[in-house]
């Protein structure tokens, strides 16, 4: 009798256990689904975010990964703007371009790097009615642009605005971007390619010569709206009218606006 009450008892004991572990199955189960598709969520944001920045073409400082990211398309709506040249300015093409394409970069912005070469094509395609004046606005999270950026209004201080180019269009072909993709140590060698006096340069680049003078480059374009890298103006000089296109946009995307400028206004 007292073994059928234990033989009752442990099984009684191992259905209570059954239904336990059940249970606890059952919760842990809809647990890890509920985490699957939170992560599920998160990933695909995640990648929407990513996806936006790679179409938009257009790098922004590490504190400003929130900044919104302009469509592809970009609708033309123009605005009066107080953005002038200045006698500083580094300029490729006319001088009295009825247009006027200011480009603030990034020599480390791999979308600056991507851009570049759209920038010549708008000028040679307009043949004298469009110039590009470019502006420096390294961002903080590319630990050689700043100097970089130095690096170029030496070339200019020994060469003009002819070095000044052949220095920006060298040194952004080569570096591999990304914030350390062209080394500091070869900054005075490549003044001394391009026909500059390395020692000169040198001297330059080590005084901090130019140090505000790239700062002031970055206060004015955040002024004007300018958040990431390449940001773009784009000013008719006739209406004193602009377009702000911040991104790497293809270069039919310009030619739209200009056209618009040119043909309408």
């Amino acid at each position: 009798m007292m073994q059928s009450s234990q033989t009752t008892s442990i099984k009684k004991k191992e259905s209570i256990l059954t239904y336990f572990l059940l249970g606890l199955l059952i919760v842990s189960s809809f647990l890890i689904g509920s985490l699957y598709t939170k992560v599920q969520i998160l990933e695909k944001s995640l990648s929407g975010k990513d996806n936006s920045q790679k179409v938009a073409g257009i790098q922004v400082a590490a504190n400003e990964g929130n900044q919104p990211v302009p469509s592809v398309s970009p609708t033309i709506s123009f605005e009066n703007s107080d953005i002038k040249l200045a006698k500083d300015d580094h300029i490729n093409g006319n001088k009295n371009a009825r247009i006027i394409l200011f480009e603030y970069s990034d020599m480390e912005c791999p979308f600056c790097k991507k851009f570049h070469p759209t920038a010549q094509q708008i000028v040679d395609t307009y043949k004298g009615q469009v110039s590009w004046v470019y502006r420096h606005f390294p961002l903080s999270l590319h630990a050689n642009a700043q100097k970089e950026a130095e690096a170029s209004e030496c070339a200019n201080d020994l060469g003009g605005n002819t070095a000044f180019w052949k220095y920006v269009n060298t040194l952004t072909n080569r570096t591999s971007s990304g914030g350390t993709g062209f080394a500091l140590a070869d900054l005075a060698p490549l003044a001394k390619e391009i026909g500059l006096k390395e020692a000169k340069f040198k001297t330059c680049l080590d005084s901090g010569k130019y140090s505000q003078r790239v700062k002031d480059d970055i206060e004015e374009g955040s002024r004007l709206g300018i958040s990431g890298t390449p940001g773009n103006i784009l000013l008719d000089t006739k209406t004193g009218k602009s377009k702000v296109m911040q991104g790497a946009y293809p270069f039919e995307n310009f030619k739209q606006v200009i056209d618009e400028i040119i043909n309408v206004y």
